[in-house]
């Protein structure tokens, strides 16, 4: 009994799954703003070479 309750008390399991939402919704944004990061990117390293 003392074992089952430490598998199911066991808080790795749950920091793995918040880990793992917590990427899926970085990858989501990611798809949602792909233009604008892009886009942002782009302008930044325009004005690092113009600097040169």
């Amino acid at each position: 009994m003392k074992r089952l309750k430490k598998i199911l008390v066991n808080d790795a399991g749950m920091e793995m799954v918040q880990v793992g939402i917590l990427i899926a919704i970085a990858i989501i944004l990611g798809l949602i703003f792909k233009s604008q990061i892009v886009d942002f990117v782009n302008k930044v390293f325009d004005n690092l070479n113009a600097g040169f």
